[in-house]
């Protein structure tokens, strides 16, 4: 019942206030995809005409197609960027406001590296990290953060006639959640999806990997969905207790979602891989309902992770 309830305050949000804010944006993004499509048409011209090039005339055209590409990539740059920030303000600021009004969110926000890297989840050798759409807020008295970050690896390498290239490979690009845990731990903890955690991990050795070592707990169903990890057996079974694994199974199962989690001092990590920015406007076509709601659900997904593991309860104090 609460679910429908907050379905049709959502629709009422939208049909109030979002969508007479997005038909007014639909001017700016036509506009975005006019620059946008025109670029490309300049791009395609300048290598038709290279491709055609028989002499000094075709050249030329193919120099006046780069340097029309270039102006009308920086006008598309620009009015983009625009087109973003009135969306962000207009739009995502207004559905976290209606998740909860106390929540602070700032579109050019993230998370900090210093947080990604005490996570453990990933690899240390991130070269380039990014992010953006930060919300900061307390769920009872469960302070937390999240935001959309991008990390990446710097590879070099040489080609047989000496020319170097340098390539980025991304390591993670998705939601990535911190939160106080209710008591300080000695050691690390991980919990990561069956099967999928080697793509973090790469190869794993007689159930040892950098997380530490395999864990074993008495959940068959828990295991069918995710490996855990750790250096201390005892303290990654103190952590997960029946309440806290049947939770993670369910947020899981019901968002149909690759969570990564980890355990260390006193914060608990969550990192949800996506392959697009999740609150960015499209540009193909405009916005509606189903996007709103995508948006939504995502944002409480976060209040869903802190409520289900029982973050907010306080049931440890810390040491």
């Amino acid at each position: 019942m609460k679910e429908m309830t907050s379905s049709n305050k959502l629709k009422d949000l939208y049909e109030s206030d979002l969508k007479p804010q997005l038909e007014g944006m639909e001017k700016d993004r036509k506009e975005v995809k006019k620059w946008r499509n025109l670029a490309i048409t300049a791009l395609v011209l300048a290598f038709l005409s290279y491709q055609l090039a028989q002499n000094n005339y075709y050249l030329i055209l193919v120099g006046l197609f780069i340097i029309a590409a270039i102006y009308l990539g920086i006008r598309f740059k620009a009015a983009n960027s625009s087109y973003k920030e009135k969306f962000k303000s207009q739009i995502v600021q207004k559905i976290v406001a209606f998740i909860n009004p106390d929540y602070t969110y700032n579109p050019r926000g993230y998370v900090p590296a210093t947080e990604y890297h005490s996570s453990g989840i990933f690899p240390p050798q991130a070269d380039r990290y990014r992010g953006d759409d930060l919300v900061k807020g307390v769920i009872e008295k469960t302070p937390f953060s999240f935001s959309e970050i991008k990390s990446e690896e710097k590879r070099e390498t040489t080609d047989d006639d000496g020319h170097k290239k340098t390539e980025w490979r991304t390591i993670f690009k998705g939601l990535f959640f911190v939160a106080e845990f209710n008591k300080h731990l000695t050691e690390r903890t991980f919990v990561v999806p069956e099967k999928a955690h080697t793509n973090l991990l790469g190869k794993e050795k007689k159930g040892v990997s950098r997380y530490g070592k395999l864990v074993k707990l008495e959940n068959p169903e828990f295991e069918k969905i995710f490996s855990v990890y750790g250096s201390s057996q005892q303290e990654a079974r103190y952590i997960l207790t029946p309440v806290m694994m049947e939770a993670m199974s369910h947020v899981q199962q019901t968002y149909k979602l690759k969570m990564s989690f980890s355990f260390v001092g006193d914060k608990v990590y969550c990192a949800i891989p996506f392959s697009r920015d999740m609150f960015e406007p499209r540009i193909g076509k405009g916005v509606d309902y189903r996007d709103i709601e995508e948006m939504y659900m995502l944002f409480s997904l976060i209040e869903t992770i802190v409520k289900e593991m029982n973050l907010n309860t306080r049931i440890w104090t810390k040491a």
